[in-house]
């Protein structure tokens, strides 16, 4: 007996061969066709500036047209990035997140992850700076000497906040931990008189007639002892263990970042407009935010590495570190 073909059972044997047609074609496909599916790519960020390229290659698709899966993860701070590599949450880091915080990862897990792009500031390219109440009578650094301070969160901001204000002259300080999005209303509210913070709040905060910078580009002047040296400050890294397990993925997601490194370099004012969604900054105020420069793996000289690596010989002087960290041996290699 024949089954009509507008019944419930001739819909469930359609839905059926159709199935089964489409299992066969997966099956048919070459080996290699139906081992491509690629990876989620993890990538923590916190909401700075220096995330900009990042943003970019999200925002534009490279990533998308480059095959990849690649999910953006915001995090409070650069420390959260770090613990979420270590736990196995994430892949890997954007720009803007701590290099120093990544070190510490480092230690407690020797190998976790490669850097294969820096965010190097300084007076030129701004990530860095001091900013105070628009109406402070404080004008320089040493004027801060015995003020409440609020630095960006994680130990990577408080020791160089506490290095900066020494070696300026300013002592008996007192440095507080702040996120970063509180800084402006903190210094408004009169609750700290400075902070010690990262772009674009200090753009935020000047735009809108409440703050204004004491001294930019502070860690290039105050720890590397050059206004114009690179401060290393922030990472786009890959965890080690994801590199190992899919090295020509890692090779493509790296390739799409670069897109968004050369967008930035090329065409600045079409790149910021990716802050918005990421950073506190949108809007006619994107046009104002200074960029961080870029560097990219492969663009490494000598004296980047050494500049890098005073940066980090901080950290174990101040003995934030249980041991020296190589800045060489955690450069990505492709």
């Amino acid at each position: 007996m024949s089954i009509p073909e507008k019944s419930p059972a001739a819909a469930s044997r359609r839905q059926l061969l159709q199935a089964g047609a489409a299992g066969l074609a997966v099956l048919a496909a070459p080996a290699i066709v139906r081992a491509q599916a690629a990876p989620k790519i993890r990538i923590g960020f916190w909401p700075v500036a220096a995330g900009l390229p990042f943003f970019a290659a999200v925002d534009r698709g490279y990533f998308k047209e480059a095959g990849l899966d690649v999910e953006p993860l915001k995090f409070a701070g650069a420390q959260q990035v770090m613990e979420g590599m270590l736990a196995g949450r994430c892949d890997g880091s954007s720009n803007g997140t701590g290099s120093a915080n990544l070190a510490i990862g480092e230690i407690a897990q020797p190998g976790l992850f490669k850097i294969f792009c820096t965010n190097p500031s300084n007076a030129k390219f701004v990530l860095d700076e001091f900013i105070v109440a628009k109406d402070s009578p404080i004008k320089t650094m040493a004027e801060l000497a015995g003020r409440k301070i609020a630095s960006g969160p994680g130990i990577q901001n408080v020791t160089l906040c506490k290095t900066m204000l020494e070696r300026a002259g300013a002592k008996g300080a007192t440095v507080s931990e702040l996120p970063i999005g509180q800084h402006v209303a903190a210094l408004v509210a009169g609750q700290v008189d400075a902070c010690y913070t990262l772009e674009p709040t200090g753009t935020v905060g000047r735009m809108n007639g409440t703050t204004r910078v004491i001294e930019a580009g502070v860690v290039a002047k105050y720890i590397l002892g050059d206004p114009m040296a690179p401060w290393h400050g922030g990472a786009a890294s890959l965890t080690s263990e994801f590199i190992k397990k899919n090295p020509e993925v890692a090779k493509k997601y790296i390739a799409a970042y670069a897109r968004g490194v050369e967008l930035v370099r090329s065409k600045p004012d079409d790149a910021r407009q990716h802050m918005k969604g990421y950073t506190a900054i949108e809007g006619s105020l994107t046009a104002e935010v200074p960029l961080a420069s870029y560097m990219l793996y492969n663009e490494f000289k000598p004296s980047d590495v050494a500049y890098f690596q005073k940066f980090y010989d901080l950290f174990t002087e101040k003995g934030i570190f249980e041991k020296k960290v190589l800045v060489d041996g955690l450069l990505y290699k492709a």
